[in-house]
């Protein structure tokens, strides 16, 4: 690994790099034992088929690899391995694959499982992932396991739970002329919406959730699952061209004006904001959003450090406020009021948000106990009568989607977002930034015109809706559900980071968190990373420049290949418009600016440029 992948990465490990398997029109990659980007004729048909074992807190195994095989030529190729699952207990599965693919557009993934041991798992089986960009809202067919078919379409704003059930087959249009048939056998499969976690996908998986989990899987029962993929051309359309042109930036309309960009701060970060207060005026956000959780132990003593912060660094400052619900909540809230009042912290909101709720509460599963949102929020409102209230979830949009707040009781509504919840690889962070449109428009499907904000939404998953705690990540590797993350200290989050705030600034957000000051979350880096503990990562430069943006007028642009390069623009009241860019690819991007008066330029990997 060089010296500069450290930099764009924050960590010495390197991902696997893909084996390119083509036969004729089809095309895939094949990484670490499943199959990514399946194409043909240059056109996306599946994102994934990827044999997933998970554990009883949705963590995914990596499997160790044996025995692989492959061969390929211009009309075929063919893959086989073995692979092990080792659990913590030191129980162990196995399981033999082979993939097959032909020039005539058929490609077959076959696995038979055997548990050497008892296993316990969360989930067994087959995941396959259909894109989202071009599909959402379009007509499929869906053949069910009795063997009833229907004519239908995928969801186009985010379906809260599970749009199909019961499936064995899936077709859909890849473009006129072209379609493809997906057969699912071994197990009754069911779709979720992965956009309720930002991912980029549609995700059809193995074992109904409404089954029991996690569940064993006995020793010696073999298990056997096959996706067979079948796309049929009817040759009339061409296949799509490779583009070799620059990327273009086109200006468009002015629309809403950019959010104020927040960072939450934890009680344990106030100390370091204090002692770095001219850094954190230069980083200028307009907000500091206190994280305060009494079921964590914070009290007085927090409240008093967040007062301090406050009277060093003059901005607007939200209470993020975990309601315990174990009481009564008039009491609740208004001993944490009046506390706030002793230390005489000026706060200019509040967001409340009941703690079992930061807990999913997956299909099949019996809601928790909780009182009503209506009673949360008028308690909140009479403990905090002169400021104004927000609420939602500080978890996800998947947990608003799925229990969707009385907002007429709000003065805004908020929620998080995580890209690493189901696969931490650099590709599926970054395709994450697909998904965020439609979890806005979904989100003003739901609460109309009513403030919204998103975050603190990071690369790291800051709490574990799905299990029992976050996954500790000691070596720096790229692990889904993790308490950090070796991108955020590198230009890998800078790119990220501009490139949310690219997809979600149509939405006419009124604050946007991304970062903490410190920390695993923060714009400061810590001991062991590229640069010298306290100095500025790559993610503070970007941050500021969101910063610099905030109140400006926002101008649509677009680029003519946002899978490698997104645009974020915003015009002031003199006229003048200022545009950040980010290459959100790996290589050397090639970058058409004449929309700002300049020819071109060629943007490094992971590179976030300025222009204007």
């Amino acid at each position: 690994m060089t010296s500069e992948d450290f930099l764009l990465f924050g960590t010495r490990s390197v991902e696997a790099e893909p084996v390119r398997l083509s036969a004729g029109a089809l095309s895939a990659d094949f990484v670490n034992g499943n199959l990514r980007t399946i194409r043909h004729g240059g056109t996306e048909v599946l994102r994934a088929i990827a044999y997933i074992v998970r554990d009883r807190d949705w963590g995914t195994y990596e499997p160790t690899l044996t025995d692989l095989v492959i061969d390929q030529d211009a009309e075929s190729f063919t893959i086989s391995y073995s692979a092990t699952c080792t659990g913590s207990d030191g129980s162990r599965l196995g399981f033999r694959a082979t993939i097959k693919g032909s020039a005539d557009g058929e490609l077959v993934f076959d696995v038979n499982a055997l548990p050497e041991s008892d296993f316990e798992t969360n989930r067994c089986g087959f995941c396959v992932l259909h894109p989202i960009a071009g599909l959402a809202g379009s007509p499929v067919t869906v053949e069910h396991t009795d063997g009833h078919v229907v004519a239908t379409k995928l969801p186009e704003l985010i379906d809260p739970w599970q749009p199909f059930k019961d499936i064995r087959a899936i077709t859909h249009q890849v473009r006129p002329g072209v379609t493809a048939e997906c057969r699912m056998e071994g197990d009754t499969f069911e779709m979720e919406d992965q956009r309720n976690w930002s991912d980029a996908s549609y995700k059809t998986y193995v074992r109904p959730l409404a089954l029991p989990w996690p569940y064993m899987l006995p020793a010696g029962q073999p298990l056997r699952q096959t996706i067979s993929l079948r796309i049929t051309d009817e040759g009339k359309a061409p296949a799509a061209a490779v583009a070799s042109e620059p990327v273009c930036v086109e200006l468009g309309e002015t629309g809403p004006r950019l959010p104020d960009i927040g960072v939450v701060i934890y009680p344990e970060d106030v100390e370091t904001a204090l002692a770095n207060l001219s850094t954190l005026t230069t980083l200028g956000p307009q907000q500091l959003l206190f994280h305060y959780d009494p079921t964590r132990g914070h009290g007085l003593d927090a409240l008093r450090a967040f007062a301090r912060l406050a009277t060093a660094y003059a901005a607007e400052t939200t209470l993020e406020c975990v309601v315990a619900c174990t009481g009564d909540l008039d009491t609740e809230l208004s001993g944490v009021a009046g506390l706030v009042r002793e230390t005489g912290l000026k706060l200019s909101a509040v967001a409340v948000s009941p703690s079992v709720d930061r807990q999913s509460t997956p299909p099949g599963s019996a809601w928790p106990e909780c009182p009503p949102l209506e009673g949360v929020y008028a308690a909140a409102r009479r403990a905090f009568p002169d400021i104004r209230l927000g609420g939602g979830m500080f978890s996800y949009f998947t947990e608003l989607n799925r229990k969707r707040v009385p907002a007429d009781q709000l003065d805004f509504v908020t929620h998080c977002t995580c890209p690493i919840v189901h696969a931490a690889d650099d590709l599926s962070v970054m395709q994450s930034l697909e998904a965020l449109p439609f979890i806005t428009q979904s989100a003003r499907a739901i609460f109309g015109t009513r403030p919204y904000r998103i975050g603190p939404s990071t690369i790291v998953m800051r709490q574990n809706p799905y299990g029992g705690a976050t996954k500790p990540n000691p070596q720096g590797q790229r692990v889904a559900m993790a308490d950090r993350d070796p991108r955020h200290a590198g230009q890998f989050a800078a790119a990220w980071t501009i490139g949310y705030a690219a997809r979600v600034a149509p939405a006419g957000l009124e604050m946007l968190t991304l970062s903490s000051f410190t920390g695993p979350f923060g714009v400061l880096a810590s001991s062991g990373e590229p640069i010298a503990d306290g100095s500025p990562r790559p993610l503070f430069q970007a941050i500021k420049g969101l910063c610099e943006l905030a109140g400006l007028a926002h101008v649509g642009a677009r680029t003519s290949d946002e899978t490698k390069v997104l645009a974020l623009a915003g015009r002031s009241a003199s006229g003048k418009t200022v545009a950040w860019l980010a290459n959100l690819t790996a290589n050397d991007v090639r970058v058409d600016i004449s929309a700002f008066g300049r020819d071109h330029l060629v943007m490094a990997p992971y590179a976030t440029t300025r222009l204007g």
